[in-house]
């Protein structure tokens, strides 16, 4: 019997709708010719990191960044409370 296909999401079933496309790797002699934009992923980390990782890097980066402000903030608020 043939091996059953089964995805981690609702629909589990390899139907029609649900089939994934097979990406044949490339063979070496068309990779050393390919250009560098062809061989990685278009986003920060280039493909090295999966996007869930990514987006996690950014989002700490961005809430680290507003913590500061919000600390500069109260800060100087307080600078001109006791002046």
């Amino acid at each position: 019997m043939a091996q059953r296909l089964t995805f981690r999401r609702r629909l589990s079933y390899n139907t029609n709708s649900n089939r994934r496309k097979v990406v044949k790797a490339v063979r070496p002699h068309k990779l050393a010719a390919m250009s560098k934009r062809q061989k990685t992923v278009t986003r920060a980390y280039g493909g090295s990191r999966c996007h869930k990782a990514v987006r996690e890097r950014i989002v700490r980066a961005f809430l680290i960044e507003e913590q500061k402000i919000v600390a500069r903030v109260l800060k100087a608020q307080e600078a001109s409370k006791k002046k």
